[in-house]
């Protein structure tokens, strides 16, 4: 990917040489070529170099490191500065459990977050909005016919990648940011299931915009996912993802696993304090135990019970 590149700049084909070994090319990385980079139908440049990656968001199918799945780790994007949740307000519903498994990704990953919050049109924002109060968390909302120009703001100048389940609308948001993308769309099953569109993650250039002179930033669209593992997150960095819970583990009893099984953890009482929304605690501690193999591996970004998960 060519982060400086302007949009009248070739659209260059390139392989990756041999002498990279088994290394992987990942979509966002910035590489060096040689051969014909001049971009001529049949013309074919070599990937010689990988430069050090900036950032890496993972994933992997499960979250316990123990299984097959969830040894299997895969390098969703390299060197990106935002992950753009999409979650739909309604048809799907919104999933926290899924959301707050993404911001422990982007944390974990060093990138941040927004959360997109798109189909405003069929229900109200509130109830998601309020669970993640305390974060401030920056967010957007989308209708079908709403201005972009917030959403072009927050993407400008950076490199930005979207993930959401199938069916909450990412391919129609990235056609409406670039039309030219022509990125498939579909529709939701009757059992509120979106089905899978985007087959591979594509960087796309942000087109200029007539009142700015600035970077416009590039997207990153990858395929709808129903999972978002986390084997390859530790125990302790799964808590950066809750920073609303951060501050009670200062009164945890040393090596203290923050599980509802600790007699003595800070969390409860914190949590009964009114410090933090119990849903919160409730996800975390979900995610401790999915790690032990204790949790659903089918369906991990449910939040069982509440009522924003989709359960």
């Amino acid at each position: 990917m060519f982060p400086d590149a302007g949009p009248d700049d070739p659209t260059v084909t390139a392989m990756r040489a041999r002498e990279l070994g088994r290394k992987s090319v990942v979509v966002g990385d910035r590489v060096n070529l040689v051969g014909d980079t001049s971009g001529t139908p049949g013309a074919l440049a070599r990937i010689v170099r990988i430069a050090e990656r900036r950032s890496v968001l993972r994933r992997t199918a499960e979250d316990d490191a123990t299984t097959a799945e969830g040894r299997l780790e895969r390098v969703v994007v390299a060197n990106a500065d935002q992950l753009v949740i999409v979650s739909a307000l309604a048809d799907p519903p919104p999933r926290t459990g899924f959301i707050d498994r993404c911001l422990v990704a982007a944390y974990d990953a060093g990138i941040e977050p927004l959360l997109c919050l798109t189909k405003a049109d069929l229900a109200g924002p509130e109830a998601v909005l309020g669970y993640y109060t305390e974060l401030e968390l920056p967010y957007v909302l989308i209708r079908p016919d709403s201005d972009l120009a917030a959403l072009r703001a927050l993407l400008a100048g950076r490199v930005s990648v979207m993930v959401g389940h199938s069916g909450v609308g990412k391919s129609t948001l990235v056609n409406r940011l670039v039309p030219e993308a022509d990125r498939a769309v579909g529709t939701v099953s009757a059992i509120g299931r979106g089905r899978h569109t985007s087959t591979s993650a594509v960087a796309l250039r942000l087109p200029p915009q007539p009142d700015g002179d600035g970077d416009p930033g590039w997207i990153i669209d990858t395929p709808g996912v129903r999972s978002f593992g986390l084997a390859h997150v530790s125990a302790e960095s799964l808590l950066h993802g809750f920073p609303d819970l951060v501050e009670a583990t200062v009164d945890c009893p040393a090596n203290c696993q923050h599980t509802a099984d600790e007699a003595d953890c800070a969390l409860d009482a914190w949590v009964a304090g009114g410090k933090a929304d119990p849903r919160r605690l409730a996800s975390y501690r979900r995610l401790l135990a999915s790690r032990s193999g204790e949790g659903d591996p089918r369906e991990p970004e449910r939040n069982p019970g509440d009522p924003l998960a989709g359960s």
